[in-house]
């Protein structure tokens, strides 16, 4: 099976970087503090005491206005089961919209009943019988009707829109980069073939990637106040020129690296051994390197790997914060990694919509799933090119000393060289005795004149007291890459020899003092 390094090098026929989908709130500056509030009842809408009760008749004329609207645009309204799918029923009529063209419509009105934050008011401490009372304010939470306004954009396709009749009436949109960026390429005239939420060919990708580093803020806005006009708003247009005017900030942002692989079989299979290869991921320092972010014992979060392989396609996700990155095999095709920015505040952004803020997000999306797959083509263990392998294979000359040629293959040149790597972190070297009882499959020879046949990858031989040889293993950065079916490989925070049978020729207490005694013991092996 390729490696992850190769599947990427010469099996990748199309990479995307973009914007995948965009959640965002609208909200009126002047209507977030007790102040602002009191004075838009009193200066602006002319009651006499700001009270909720005021709130409640603006409220009711935006509901009627809404029900006139559809009635009179013939548009359908539904109210939403709590549990059900609101995306599965408004799809096929986005579907037929997007088929019949024009200038966009909404094509259904959802009502659900939602918790969400309002402005309520209430009579002071001791003015309860007051004529003229003195009235507190304060923010409370409350189920209340929602309305869903789901539309199709010639710009953006399928989006959604929703709001309340409460004050300070905010707004959520919903928009997806990926589907704007094939409206750019269905106007430009470049051929593609969608993939559920991307792009699974294209005709011409770097001018794809071109057409998805062009999304900013700026067609967010235009989205925004072209439908803002349109949808009925409990705003006039007086309230409007009055400086009661939204302002656009980010809810969740999401940046995706989708990488279409031209043998699916194989790129499926290496995805799933590479979740068991990464299970680690979410751990600190892991999530450190990943997001370039200094991690300390305050940091809020919890500092998890989450896996999810029942039902749907394996998935696997680490968390920074109120952050995540997430990698999955889309649609057995394509690998698709993902970045989900849910507060800005975690990577030190602004959360208005801004061209400064938007380009700040990209910057840490893109940077943190290439981050995630430059350190797992790293981790993978490549094929040897021919230049090392023949290193290895051919006999040598270092510093004088001559290496016989590394029979590759054979039984007993694997099982040692297995053994060796076990001890690449011992300084001081080891001696042939201790190898004999660690491969006694091998039939090594104990004789101390005999030339250790570890000298074929480059060993250091030289006479100690006993005349015994002491053995350095090679320092060469390519063995253990050359080597792969003798390395031992970290799995699950463990290390395993390569070699099953060799797992059963270490005894239990190899490493005690009486079998390798440290510098300073009477023994003159070392």
């Amino acid at each position: 099976m390729a490696d992850y390094a190769t599947l990427l090098r010469d099996h990748v026929t199309l990479t995307c970087r973009s914007v995948d989908r965009i959640f965002l709130q609208a909200y009126v500056p002047k209507l977030q503090c007790v102040g602002g509030v009191c004075q838009f009842l009193y200066w602006q809408k002319g009651f006499g005491i700001p009270s909720w009760a005021a709130f409640g008749k603006i409220g009711d004329a935006y509901v009627a206005e809404v029900h006139r609207w559809a009635k009179n645009n013939e548009i359908p309204v539904r109210r939403f089961a709590k549990g059900e799918n609101k995306e599965h029923i408004a799809r096929p009529l986005i579907e037929a919209a997007e088929r019949e063209g024009g200038d966009g419509r909404v094509v259904l009105i959802g009502i659900a009943q939602e918790k969400t934050p309002v402005w309520r008011s209430w009579k002071a401490k001791g003015q309860e019988h007051a004529a003229h009372p003195h009235m507190e304010w304060g923010r409370q939470m409350g189920f209340v009707n929602h309305f869903y306004f789901y539309l199709w954009d010639p710009e953006w396709g399928g989006a959604f829109w929703k709001t309340n009749a409460y004050a300070p009436w905010p707004v959520w949109i919903w928009l997806n980069g990926h589907t704007w960026a094939q409206r750019q390429c269905a106007r430009a005239g470049i051929g593609y073939t969608a993939l559920d939420n991307g792009f699974r060919d294209c005709a011409d990708p770097a001018a794809l990637q071109k057409i998805c580093d062009r999304l900013g803020s700026g067609a967010v806005k235009s989205f925004f106040w072209r439908w803002q006009r349109r949808l009925p708003s409990p705003l006039t247009r007086a309230d409007v020129r009055a400086g009661y005017v939204y302002e656009l900030a980010f809810r969740q942002f999401e940046i995706s690296d989708t990488r279409v692989f031209d043998r699916p079989a194989a790129g499926r299979s290496f995805f799933e051994q590479l979740i068991g290869d990464h299970l680690d991921i979410g751990r600190p320092e892991s999530v450190s390197l990943i997001f370039d972010r200094r991690i300390i014992a305050t940091t809020p979060g919890g500092w998890r790997t989450k896996v999810i392989t029942k039902g749907v396609d394996p998935q696997i996700s680490c968390y920074y914060k109120s952050s995540r990155i997430k990698q999955y095999f889309k649609e057995q095709r394509a690998l698709r990694t993902e970045t989900v920015i849910c507060n800005t505040r975690d990577f030190g952004i602004g959360r208005r919509v801004t061209a400064e803020n938007w380009k700040a997000l990209r910057a840490v999306g893109d940077a943190a799933n290439q981050r995630l797959c430059d350190a797992q083509a790293t981790d993978a263990r490549p094929a040897p090119d021919v230049a090392t392998f023949t290193e290895v294979t051919r006999p040598s000359d270092n510093d004088g000393q001559h290496a016989p040629a590394l029979r590759f293959g054979e039984p007993r040149v694997m099982a040692v060289l297995a053994a060796i790597l076990g001890f690449t972190h011992l300084l001081a070297g080891f001696d042939n005795p201790t190898l004999v009882r660690l491969s006694p499959h091998c039939s090594i020879s104990p004789t101390p004149a005999a030339k250790p046949p570890m000298t074929c990858v480059g060993s250091n031989a030289r006479d100690s007291s006993c005349g015994y040889r002491d053995i350095t293993a090679t320092n060469s950065p390519h063995l253990a890459d050359a080597l792969p079916s003798c390395s031992p490989r970290p799995t699950d925070g463990s290390w395993r020899p390569a070699l099953p049978p060799l797992t059963h020729a270490y005894p239990r207490n190899w490493f005690d003092e009486a079998r390798w005694p440290w510098p300073g013991t009477n023994s003159t092996a070392r």
